[in-house]
């Protein structure tokens, strides 16, 4: 429970500095969000947990894999706010997008011998 714990709030760090550097800085809190931290921190934990070398480069490889669709949630957004759209009603078409393209890739995948 104390590694759950330990997990929680080193993750939960790397988000509030990412945040708070936003405010004043948003190209270093942007570089500082897509920095692939919570993906190094997962295999950290994966690591720690089940030293797996098959399983870790599945892991890291289907993450590069859903990496890809989530990637025009960050074009789709500022468009939408660039052009008069409200901030809950950009972000919401940007989670609806990429969960659309999610499933896609999901669906897409294995047709090309990719295996998440």
């Amino acid at each position: 429970m104390l590694y759950l714990a330990l997990k929680s709030v080193i993750s939960g760090i790397l988000i509030a500095v990412a945040s708070t550097l936003a405010k004043r800085y948003p190209g270093f809190g942007a570089l500082i969000a897509s920095l692939p931290l919570v993906s190094v921190l997962g295999m950290i934990w994966l690591w720690n947990e089940k030293p797996d070398a098959g399983n870790m480069a599945a892991h890291a490889s289907a993450t590069f894999w859903y990496v890809l669709p989530s990637l025009p949630m960050f074009l789709l957004i500022p468009l939408l706010l660039r052009h008069g759209s409200g901030f809950w009603p950009a972000l919401i078409a940007g989670c609806v997008l990429t969960v659309v393209l999610y499933t896609a890739m999901t669906w897409m995948a294995p047709r090309f011998g990719l295996r998440l």
